[in-house]
């Protein structure tokens, strides 16, 4: 086995109540990686195409990749993937903190479980070892407090990963949370669903194993300790304000979503929503991720007033602008408790923030009464906001509704509530605009989980950020069509490779380039490799997810956005007259990615990419 990995995966039965360690299949892991690369063949032969997501017969699997548990920057982190309740998609989430590190140490690059126990239970796993206990005890309680019990129970140094009462009530847009109160959250597509569809309240984690050795130490110590840095340098916006920090520069470019995406300028909300606001107020300290030199994590508590009490990990960058800004509620206080409220319950911000948002919509235009929610739901207003998530991580009132995202909702709700319901594939559309960034409309539209930024995160491109190994020399014009459909491409490709290796994306904002990565990774497994080799095996990986994809049904009529995306201008601020032109970028996508009309991987383009067996 290669340097990097543990070599072996953890099997979880939940319906015969049994475990098994299978070996790491080597040539799967030289031709997807790791991370999510590697759960893409697992799941075709686990959950294959057309598995009911909430059945037993769906599989969730946490995959680390090699660079997990080492002292690779920012490599902390694991992936989760499913086939979402929510989109009937690929599912596929990421999460940085520490838990990943745990299971690399304790020996295990990966856990697979299928099946559905008869009463609640959690896994245990403790080094080599692993155990199926009950989880009666903690089975109705937030994420918080199993966090502290189950610690209490197993050990004080262990790492939970815990669904929350709305994973348990089966909420589509429920999550999963690692480190407790630190909450490293994987969201999208209802993990949290699929765990608690198992009766699986979480996975408790304890290594106390070395760190991955590798295949050339000493060259890989001395290549880290001359970028750190510099790495540590690129990082320090990051680490003084947080993710919070682009939410005022978003703003300006037209690139932060306000009012269910329907208002163009709001620099006054912004500015109380920031990251230097959240510093001067309610800011109590900052954390890091397992191997980070960022740390963009923010500690913040609000300890007198209405939301009073609130303690824990504060509001990222999309969490301010869905709970925040798509919502028009400037009051960060209001927007730190509904986040600390998904993280207890166990919610994905972005999906709930933009469910409130379009309740608020139906509200303004008479499809939703006061009757119907319990209390006013006009725009800014805090008190609707909590309110709501409450509802949703509970699953009661219009709550319940909500909580099956804002398809299912519109469609429930009826007359022209699906005009404002604003998804791609089913999933919400993430807290950056396509209509500040053109490109962003083509990445969430063909992302394979539905609407998502980190699938390509191609308007940093668009920006300010260049990445040569990709043909990017210099920032592109994020108001123009030319070259975009080649540029997303190559850009899923190398996020697929990030996703895979386990490097978190704010690297890029931090320096670290895709040599770096080419580099890293020869040095710890051996495995001579170059950056184009790289981004090949990435691109062999977004087509088999693809590939996935097509075998549920979706195809070209899929790759798409809204239309108030597509044909509604903002109006006034930094993107006032933007509508990406979504239909040209995708012919040039189709052709350069070897896809049909329909948006099918030819079968010229799966034996090139040695995909021809799936």
């Amino acid at each position: 086995m290669a340097c990097g990995y543990a070599g072996k995966i953890l099997y979880v039965d939940l319906s015969g109540m049994r475990h098994w360690a299978e070996p790491l299949d080597v040539g799967l892991s030289e031709r997807f990686i790791g991370g999510s690369g590697l759960a893409a063949p697992l799941l075709f032969k686990e959950a294959p195409p057309g598995t009911e997501p909430l059945s037993p017969d769906n599989a969730l699997i946490f995959l680390t990749g090699p660079f997990t548990g080492t002292m690779i920057p920012t490599s902390g982190r694991h992936c989760v993937v499913t086939r979402s309740p929510l989109t009937l998609t690929w599912g596929e989430c990421d999460a940085g903190g520490h838990w990943g590190t745990a299971l690399k140490r304790a020996g295990w690059d990966g856990i697979v479980v299928r099946g559905r126990a008869e009463y609640p239970v959690y896994l245990w796993v403790k080094d080599g070892h692993a155990e199926i206990r009950r989880a009666d005890r903690v089975w109705g309680m937030d994420v918080y407090d199993a966090d502290e019990a189950l610690r209490t129970e197993t050990s004080r140094d262990a790492v939970t990963g815990l669904i929350g009462p709305a994973g348990e009530k089966l909420v589509l847009l429920a999550s999963i949370v690692f480190d407790g109160r630190d909450a490293r959250v994987t969201a999208r597509g209802g993990p949290g669903a699929v765990m608690g569809s198992k009766l699986l309240k979480g996975i408790v984690v304890s290594g106390t194993g070395p760190r991955p050795s590798a295949h050339h130490q000493k060259s890989l110590d001395q290549d880290l300790k001359a970028r750190l840095p510099e790495i540590v340098r690129g990082g320090k916006a990051l680490n003084e304000y947080g993710s919070a920090n682009g939410v005022t520069g978003a703003e300006f470019s037209g690139d932060l979503p306000l009012m269910n995406w329907r208002k163009g300028s709001w620099p006054e909300g912004a500015a109380k929503l920031s990251g230097k606001a959240m510093a001067e107020t309610i800011l109590t300290g900052k954390f890091f991720c397992g191997a980070c030199v960022i740390g963009c994590g923010r500690r913040v508590a609000v300890k007198t007033g209405r939301w009073a009490g609130v303690d824990g990990a504060g509001p990222e960058y999309e969490s301010l602008g869905t709970l925040g800004s798509l919502c028009l509620v400037d009051d960060l206080e209001a927007v730190a408790k509904a986040t600390e409220l998904c993280n207890r319950l166990g919610l994905d911000t972005i999906s709930t923030g933009s469910a409130v948002a379009f309740a608020m919509e139906c509200y303004e235009k008479g499809l939703i009464t006061k009757a119907d929610a319990g209390l006013p739901l006009e725009w800014g207003s805090g008190e609707a906001l909590v309110t709501l998530v409450e509802q949703m991580g509970n699953a009661v009132g219009l709550g319940a509704v909500l909580g099956r995202g804002v398809k299912r909702a519109a469609q429930e709700i009826g007359g022209l509530a699906p005009e404002y319901a604003l998804h791609s594939k089913g999933l919400e559309l993430p807290a950056h605009d396509p209509r500040a960034y053109y490109s962003s409309a083509l990445s969430y539209a063909t992302s394979n989980r539905g609407a998502c930024h980190l699938a390509g995160l191609t308007h940093i491109f668009e920006r300010a950020t260049v990445m040569p190994e990709i043909g990017v020399e210099s920032p592109m014009d994020r108001f123009t069509g030319e070259g975009k459909g080649r540029m997303v491409a190559a850009a899923q490709n190398v996020m697929g490779v990030m996703d895979s290796l386990k490097v978190c994306k704010f690297g890029l904002f931090a320096g670290i380039t895709v040599t770096d990565m080419a580099r890293w990774y020869t040095l710890l497994t051996g495995r001579e490799t170059s950056p184009a080799a790289l981004i090949a095996i990435g691109e062999r990986i977004f087509n088999l997810k693809r590939v996935y994809n097509v075998r549920c049904g979706f195809s070209r009529k899929d790759d798409t956005m809204p239309d108030r995306i597509l044909t509604l201008r903002r109006g006034e601020g930094g993107a006032a007259r933007g509508l990406p032109p979504l239909g040209e970028h995708l012919a040039d996508y189709y052709e350069a990615r070897g896809w049909s009309e329909e948006g099918i991987p030819t079968r010229e383009t799966l034996e090139r990419l040695g995909l021809d067996g799936f």
